[in-house]
């Protein structure tokens, strides 16, 4: 059986393409796979910050179409670009094990402690990412970039920055761990709703590629996905608005810590919950009707 694979072009997006496939192979040895690139308005437009394109699916819209078109069979995105409301017609297959949810900065400088980089200017294109450091750390600058891993960590030099944030994720994925100068503490600087976890999209009445997928499925990994994906979507928000998700698991308990803020800057609420792993969707959803209804009251 031959499996079409939609992706991106990047370096990262093959990457993570490959690393599926790779473990597909292994517990279905009998497969074959082909990999289309598709280029999406994320890819094409890289002279506007994120939050201001104003577009859901801007990273996943065209490899979707494709998907429901039946010009590939699966689809393999990093799970924190997509909507918080599935596309009609298409779901989510197994999650495989996620790799480290924190964001990372990637400098010249030794950076021992996030006092370190006061003084700084730094690189980002996350409305999300540069909210949370001028909330937390004193006399710092931020600018916007855009691109992919490797043109984010050149512009250290052609921009004249101390440093990136790019996520941790990513870097070790495709290789360039070694360049991580400090990781933030997730519970602190909070990261992306499900960064570091991959989405395999399907179309949803394609019952055999679904249970192709069900061997390489990681039961932790997708707790997690659960409760921080049910945050996003009761939130209801997309990229325009900072916020952020980082979940982690203790034996049968998990605990959600999470982060919600307005455009302009004008607040930024953290909260954080615990209960049953058989409760994460219900955790995801508690956490992000109170920080609305917080919200409600500062605007």
């Amino acid at each position: 059986m031959k499996i079409i694979v939609g992706t991106r072009g990047s370096n990262l997006a093959l990457t993570q393409t490959n690393l599926v496939i790779k473990e597909l192979k292994e517990k279905n040895p009998d497969l074959h796979f082909e990999i289309k690139i598709i280029k999406t308005k994320g890819d094409i437009v890289l002279d506007v910050p994120l939050h201001k394109l104003n577009a859901n699916g801007i990273f996943s819209k065209e490899i979707e179409q494709a998907l429901l078109n039946k010009e590939i069979d699966l689809a393999v995105h990093s799970m924190k670009d997509m909507p918080s409301k599935h596309t009609k017609g298409l779901i989510f297959g197994a999650i495989p094990k996620g790799e480290d949810p924190r964001d990372a900065v990637v400098s010249n400088k030794t950076i021992n402690k996030l006092s370190d980089l006061e003084g700084c200017v730094i690189g980002t294109g996350s409305i999300r990412r540069d909210f949370q450091l001028r909330n937390l750390i004193k006399n710092i600058e931020v600018k916007g970039i855009r691109g992919n891993i490797e043109s984010r960590m050149n512009k250290i030099e052609t921009e004249n920055l101390d440093g990136v944030i790019l996520a941790a994720s990513g870097l070790k994925r495709a290789n360039y761990e070694n360049r991580i100068s400090y990781y933030f503490d997730p519970k602190i600087f909070i990261p992306s709703p499900c960064q570091g976890i991959l989405a395999l999209q399907i179309r949803e009445d394609d019952e055999e590629i679904n249970s192709i997928l069900k061997t390489i499925e990681h039961f932790e990994t997708t707790i997690k996905a659960k409760a921080e994906r049910a945050f996003l979507r009761t939130l209801g928000v997309g990229c325009e608005f900072p916020m952020g998700a980082y979940s982690e698991i203790n034996g049968e308990s998990l605990t959600l810590h999470v982060l919600y803020g307005e455009e302009s800057g004008k607040f930024m609420l953290n909260s954080k919950g615990t209960a049953h792993i058989s409760e994460a969707e219900n955790l995801g959803i508690k956490l992000a009707k109170e920080l609305i209804n917080k919200s409600l009251c500062l605007k």
